[in-house]
């Protein structure tokens, strides 16, 4: 097994983690905020605007299953690269896209893979691409949130589920 980390922002980190968390490969998923300006940060404050902070899915994956470029091209299918601060109903500073490494190596493919989707759009791109600069973990209630709450809002249709 080769464990990796990459770190996902899509909206609402619910149906993110979901999708994720059903994808062969990923062994973990787990909502939380990245790069908070404000220590371990609590929802009000990211929903607030005030810390900076986006809602995102750290996942981790075995690479001898799943590619980082594959992976990313399975989250490409759940956003809108080209929408700034929004996915769907979604709004605020909190819900941008953006992906976010630990691990330098990750740039290059990264980026690979954002050129390669910025063919199939007239729209420019507006997807995060930076190295992690922290993650703290959500509040439990946001963990496996759709499993907890089979009813509960998503942004993604319930097919991406399937």
């Amino acid at each position: 097994m080769q464990e990796r980390d990459i770190y996902l922002a899509g909206g609402c980190f619910w149906g993110v983690e979901k999708y994720l968390s059903l994808v062969p490969g990923v062994l973990n998923t787990r909502a939380g905020y990245a790069n908070s300006k404000i220590p371990n940060p609590s929802y009000q404050q990211v929903c607030s605007g005030d810390s900076g902070a986006v809602e995102t899915v750290h996942c981790l994956y075995d690479q001898a299953v799943l590619r980082l470029d594959e992976l990313l091209f399975m989250y490409f299918d759940i956003i809108d690269p080209t929408s700034i601060d929004r996915q769907a109903n979604d709004i605020g500073s909190q819900y941008r896209t953006g992906i976010y490494y630990t691990e330098a190596s990750d740039a290059d493919v990264v980026q690979a893979c954002l050129f390669e989707l910025a063919i199939r759009y007239q729209q420019p791109i507006v997807v995060e691409n930076q190295m992690l600069g922290s993650f703290y973990a959500a509040e439990d209630y946001h963990q496996s949130y759709l499993d907890k709450n089979p009813q509960g809002y998503c942004h993604l249709p319930i097919d991406m589920f399937l």
